[in-house]
């Protein structure tokens, strides 16, 4: 069973001032870890592109390459 509220973005940041420091804390904390987890996981190419030696070629060459040996690993 699912109970569902409407509350607007004010009311829950007073209902958070309420909470101790130590919940507002975990609270935080939990917020910080739900947002790294929803990142997309193009991390790679982020920092493959910010690199100094490898452009859009050479990231595409790469992505072929790690797709092949991907593929056959599963025959």
């Amino acid at each position: 069973m699912e109970l569902r509220i409407d509350i607007d973005y004010n009311q829950i940041l007073r209902l958070i001032h309420q909470l101790p420091k130590r919940e507002i804390e975990q609270l935080a904390d939990t917020l910080q870890k739900e947002i790294e987890s929803k990142r997309p996981h193009n991390r790679i190419q982020e920092i493959i592109l910010k690199a100094p030696t490898w452009d859009d070629t050479e990231l595409n060459e790469y992505n072929i390459a790690r797709n092949h040996l991907n593929n056959s690993r599963m025959a």
